[in-house]
Formats: C-alpha cells, sequence, structure tokens
C-alpha cells in the first residue's frame, strides 16, 4: 500500500523514510524514479542485506558522528553514527549512496543502569549529499514519529481495532492523539503513559483535571 499512498504526494527532493518491512527493492526504485531518495532501516526480514552490512561495521573505530541529548527524562542519552560506502556496488540493493550504523546509550540518572541498542540503515543518499549528523537526524526524526505510534498501539491496542467503517477509524485515532498529548502535557520525568492512564481510571476527578474543566484546574478569568 506504500506506493499508492505516496503517488498523490509531492515526494522530489524529499526523504522518505521507512522501518524494516518497507525496506524493499520496489519501493526503493519507484522513490529514486520519482527524484526522492529514501532512507531505511534494516532488519531480520532481509537476512542478506543485514548480514552484509552489519559485517561492515563488525570491527568499527571512532564513530562518525556523537550526538549527546539533554539530561530531561531522567536519563542521559548518546547517539553514536558510522557511516560506509565499501559496499554499495555489491548489495543487492538499488541505488544504495552509503550504509550506516547507529549505536544509542541510554543512562539511567537515578539507578545508573546503562540500556545500549544498535540499528543498521541503508539510504540512496551519497555522503555528499548527507552528511553522518544529517543521517542521524534523519534516522531521529523517523523514530520520532515511530515512537507516538508505538505509544499509541501499545496503550489502546490500536492496531486490533474493530472500527473500521466510515470515518471511525480516523476519529479514534485523533481522539487517542489527544488523548496521548494531554498526559504528556503532565508528563513527569518519573512517570509512563501507561502508569498515568492507569491512575486516571482509579482517579477520574484528575481527567477534569487535566481537561481544565475543574474550578481548582481552569485559569482564572479576567476581571471585568
Amino acid at each position: 500500500m506504500a506506493i499508492p499512498l505516496l503517488e498523490g504526494c509531492d515526494i522530489s527532493g524529499k526523504v522518505v523514510t521507512a522501518d524494516a518491512l518497507l525496506t524493499q527493492r520496489k519501493l526503493a526504485d519507484y522513490l529514486v524514479d520519482r527524484k526522492a531518495d529514501y532512507s531505511f532501516t534494516v532488519k531480520g526480514n532481509q537476512p542478506m542485506l543485514e548480514k552484509d552490512i552489519a559485517l561492515v561495521f563488525e570491527e568499527r573505530g571512532d564513530p562518525d558522528f556523537v550526538q549527546v541529548s539533554p539530561s530531561d527524562h531522567g536519563r542521559i542519552e548518546t547517539r553514536r553514527i558510522w557511516c560506509s560506502t565499501e559496499i554499495n556496488d555489491y548489495l543487492d540493493f538499488p541505488d544504495v549512496g552509503q550504509v550506516f550504523m547507529i549505536e544509542r546509550e541510554s543512562i539511567n540518572k537515578k539507578t545508573g543502569v546503562i540500556s545500549r541498542e544498535t540499528a543498521l540503515g541503508i539510504t540512496s543518499q551519497s555522503p555528499d549529499k548527507a552528511t553522518p549528523e544529517r543521517v542521524l537526524a534523519i534516522n531521529r526524526g523517523h523514530w520520532t514519529i515511530e515512537s507516538t505510534h508505538y505509544i499509541i498501539d501499545w496503550n489502546f491496542d490500536e492496531d486490533r481495532s474493530r472500527i473500521r467503517t466510515a470515518f471511525g477509524p480516523e476519529n479514534m485515532t485523533r481522539l487517542r492523539r489527544f488523548a496521548i498529548g494531554l498526559l504528556k502535557s503532565f508528563q513527569k520525568p518519573s512517570e509512563t503513559i501507561s502508569g498515568m492512564m492507569r491512575k486516571l481510571s482509579f482517579r477520574t476527578r484528575l481527567v477534569f483535571d487535566y481537561l481544565r474543566m475543574t474550578a481548582n484546574s481552569a485559569p482564572e478569568r479576567a476581571k471585568s
């Protein structure tokens, strides 16, 4: 469904990102034919591609770029990226500009627990068009969107919703996004969205407080 969806979009000069499910040769060809670039995550559904890219970075040296995020939400996050053009011509994938590996490290400020995860990717953008910093920024922008989808599906089980007719699915998605956005505006570093939802199910008064519908939560009206 990705290609029909993109038919009505002006994607010339844009970078289209996708998770592993859409890391497909047909989609890559389509995007390049329409003068767009792709930046795809590579996982196990493309086993040979994943293996080849992982091998390039097996004995990696210093990262090409490092980004340290502000210590918000009770953790310190460091992202490192390595890029390579060594196997561009070898890979069985169209219009490869470079491959990359991203390592995300998160340190919990309260417990000191360190977690790490790595992600592999492929893009049609050459190093001249996209520096390591730019490749990392594109990837992070993609996961910002993905994280919203994940939060909605995890807390509302949206992927299994049985609301399928007329504008029902769209309206429910808008309401769920509104609810998540509202909760995030009150979220403390130590809180999770799922935890906040459980608390609201037992303390319904808080729902009206969050919506500014109670006397003590509504902003003061200007005196006439």
